[in-house]
């Protein structure tokens, strides 16, 4: 039911909130120490460092410390930076609007090259396509996005001189970072949507079908695509939100702003509110995608929501 899901979408995203709390209240080193440097890049008297922690909150006990901070956050609002004194959510939306068009193009990219290699290896099992696209599709899936970054910089930006390498000053600018991200979502999709045709082609009722005179069109979109469609629809809703983490690390190596940037300064300053705005954002997004996953499961197989019923 809904409601369940809901209901098991709250507590995942209670309890996020409450570790993420935890483990930057826990961590060690003295915040008010790295605020005070990130604000003023200087040594401080002792003075101004219990200023900052009585500003921060970092004074006073840890429940009443994330109830000060809870409580603002279930009306939306993000509190401010640590550092800087500004509202969180402006840089956080202005972090997103870089993050998010990377992440929606790497996964154009990747579902551009999954879907006709995917096509290709399933039209004749166990041949050279299919065995060729299975080892690029695990060649793939191994190299890590970093190093997958640093070669197409090496290629395309040093030897060949076709792309800019680092910043985001025009679209030119996004293509080797959406390229990073959609060969590695192309490598996962491809493995999920080959067993997903396949095992879909080898249903046993099928046959019946076509002896019964239906036209192959016609079982494809009624049949077939629905069956390949269900693990397919997963790996898209969590490659989603996976290229918004990646990216993360995409974004340093091509030293883009956006949520890379954004998270990684936060972390190095200390900046609590930041840092817990990301991991929010984060958790949420999982939670949402993980709802619509649910959502599109029932209307591709109603059995589903009749099981859980």
């Amino acid at each position: 039911m809904l409601g369940d899901l809901v209901l098991r979408a709250l507590v995942v995203l209670t309890g996020t909130a409450l570790a993420t709390f935890a483990l930057l209240w826990h961590a060690p080193g003295d915040p008010a120490l790295a605020i005070a440097v990130a604000r003023y890049d200087t040594h401080v008297p002792v003075e101004v460092l219990e200023r900052i922690r009585a500003e921060a909150g970092l004074d006073a006990g840890f429940w009443r410390a994330f109830r000060a901070w809870i409580g603002p956050l279930l009306t939306g609002d993000l509190g401010h930076s640590s550092v800087t004194g500004r509202p969180v959510w402006p840089e956080l939306r202005a972090a997103l609007l870089h993050t998010l068009p990377l992440a929606v193009g790497g996964l154009a990219i990747g579902i551009g090259l999954a879907a006709p290699l995917a096509w290709l290896a399933t039209r004749r099992p166990g041949g050279w396509l299919d065995r060729g696209a299975v080892a690029l599709a695990s060649v793939g899936a191994a190299v890590p996005s970093y190093w997958l970054g640093l070669l197409l910089i090496l290629l395309f930006a040093i030897h060949l001189g076709w792309l800019p390498a680092m910043g985001a000053r025009s679209p030119a600018h996004a293509v080797l970072p959406a390229l990073t991200l959609g060969l590695g979502v192309a490598a996962s999709l491809t493995r999920i949507l080959r067993s997903g045709l396949l095992e879909a082609r080898g249903q046993p009722f099928l046959p019946a079908l076509r002896r019964r005179g239906v036209p192959p069109g016609e079982i494809a979109r009624a049949h077939v695509a629905p069956h390949a469609a269900i693990p397919v629809v997963t790996v898209l809703g969590l490659e989603l939100a996976f290229l918004l983490e990646g990216a993360v690390i995409v974004e340093v190596i091509f030293a883009r702003p956006g949520l890379g940037s954004f998270l990684v300064e936060a972390i190095a300053q200390r900046d609590f509110p930041k840092v817990q705005a990301v991991v929010l954002f984060a958790a949420v997004l999982f939670v949402c995608v993980n709802l619509a996953i649910d959502l599109i499961y029932r209307s591709l197989d109603p059995r589903i929501g009749a099981r859980d019923a």
